[in-house]
């Protein structure tokens, strides 16, 4: 929310997200920003992979957006999140509109 209060809304996700590990290391959260996320297929590992824009803990997807609204495609990319990591809780928050919007997902 301290985010969303300074900056306020309208700028790219990028400056969201250097904002917001700005934030998190101010408060001493521990967090991974642009963490990749690897895939397996039949025990193998896939080449290509996910970022999560930041784990927190070692456990919680933090992903953010800039977008008028959240749509079923970014629930559906967190949730795919959750399911390669094996995660229980994800925050899903969207900085675009003009009061900060967040969902908790939880598996």
């Amino acid at each position: 929310m301290e985010v969303h209060n300074e900056l306020g809304f309208g700028l790219l996700e990028a400056i969201y997200q250097e904002a917001l590990a700005v934030e998190l290391s101010l408060r001493n959260i521990p967090f991974k920003k642009e963490a990749p996320l690897t895939c397996h297929y039949k025990n193998q590992e896939l080449m290509k992979k996910y970022f999560a824009d930041f784990i927190c803990y070692n456990k919680i997807i933090l992903e953010i957006k800039a977008v008028s609204e959240l749509d079923d495609s970014h629930f559906s990319q967190i949730l795919n999140y959750l399911n390669i990591t094996n995660s229980k809780l994800g925050l899903l928050i969207n900085f675009g509109s003009d009061t900060l919007e967040y969902r908790r997902v939880i598996v």
